[in-house]
C-alpha cells in the first residue's frame, strides 16, 4: 500500500481508472488489524493499485465522502466511489466486495 498524500488524493482518483483507499487513524488498533489483511487483499489484485492516508489530515474530504469511522476502504472506478467498507469480516470478503464491483 502507497502513502498518498492530502494534495494527491483528487488529481490520483481523476487520473487512475482503477483505486482503492485505505483510511486509517495512527491509534486505531483495528485500523491495524485491518491494513494487515489490505496486505493479502493487494497481493490478489496486482492491477488495483491500493493507498493509504491518514483520515486526519484529510477531514474535509472525509465529510464529502461521508466517512463515519475508522478502518474504511473506499474503492474508486474511473473517478467514482463504488465502494465503501468499514466491516473488513475476512480476506474472501474483501476479496469477493472488490471483485464485484470491478469491471469486468
Amino acid at each position: 500500500m502507497k502513502p498518498i498524500e492530502r494534495t494527491e488524493i483528487q488529481q490520483t482518483i481523476t487520473e487512475q481508472p482503477l483505486m482503492a483507499l485505505y483510511l486509517y487513524t495512527p491509534l486505531c488498533g483495528t485500523c491495524q488489524l485491518a491494513k494487515r489483511m489490505l496486505t493479502v487483499v493487494e497481493e490478489l489484485f496486482p492491477a488495483l493499485p491500493f493507498y493509504e492516508t491518514d483520515v486526519n489530515y484529510i477531514p474535509e474530504q472525509a465529510v464529502v465522502w461521508k466517512i463515519e469511522s475508522v478502518p474504511c476502504l473506499l474503492l474508486f472506478v474511473d473517478g467514482t466511489m463504488v465502494g465503501k467498507w468499514y466491516a473488513f469480516h475476512s480476506v474472501p470478503y474483501l476479496y469477493e466486495e472488490i471483485q464485484a464491483r470491478l469491471p469486468r
